[in-house]
């Protein structure tokens, strides 16, 4: 009489060397196989205002140079009004002139500023940039202003005495420079984050390294 047959007992469990699948390591950040990066939003915003204040304050420094090198308008009163005394003058658009390209200055060096501390973009941080250059230029028109010869002509003509060549006050003819220094940083900051800034990762990228999609050979 012979013995039963038994079933034989059930093999181990094998790993699997599927040659496709894609190994753990790379999976377990995400399904996209790269960490979050950035210092998240709040940090992002906190950032942001911190640089728009900063931006706002340096106008101080950009009303003082304003009012040093702005061309002065020469006015003359007689009996009955106040003239320029130089119709045909260009120191009206010069004193434009020198507000926009000091604010495209101080625009463009504070985009660097920030480039270098942060290296690193978002829409936050552009914002601040942007609402920092706008106060920055309202507080430099009025430091300039206030800095410049008297607002009030009639008083300032009849103090000098009649045919006698005395500034206008310094004044801002085309607000549109207001927003210069935010273009300014803008401009700057887009192309310095576009020539110098972090790379996305490639999503197309195998995770063996070897040649896009394709896994090594066995």
């Amino acid at each position: 009489m012979t013995a039963p047959l038994t079933p034989p007992p059930p093999p181990h469990h094998q790993p699997s060397h599927d040659a496709w699948q894609v190994p753990p390591a790379h999976g377990a950040a995400g399904a996209s196989g790269y960490e979050q990066d950035g210092p998240g939003m709040k940090t992002e915003v906190r950032e942001a205002a911190v640089i728009a204040v900063a931006v706002a304050v340096s106008g101080v420094l950009l009303g003082l140079l304003w009012w040093w090198l702005a061309p002065s308008v020469p006015l003359i009163a007689d009996d009955s009004a106040v003239y320029l005394k130089d119709s045909e003058g260009e120191q009206a658009i010069g004193v434009d002139g020198t507000f926009t390209l000091l604010a495209l200055g101080f625009g463009a060096v504070s985009a660097l500023v920030v480039f270098l501390l942060r290296r690193r973009g978002g829409v936050p941080l552009v914002v601040g940039l942007a609402v920092g250059g706008v106060l920055g230029s309202l507080l430099a028109w009025r430091i300039g202003v206030w800095l410049g010869p008297t607002t009030d002509v009639v008083a300032h003509a009849k103090e000098v005495g009649k045919g006698v060549t005395f500034s206008a006050p310094l004044k801002l003819g085309a607000k549109g420079a207001l927003m210069a220094w935010s273009l300014g940083a803008l401009v700057v900051h887009i192309g310095l984050t576009a020539l110098f800034g972090p790379r996305d990762p490639d999503p197309f990228l195998s995770p063996y390294g070897d040649a896009p999609g394709v896994p090594p050979a066995v």
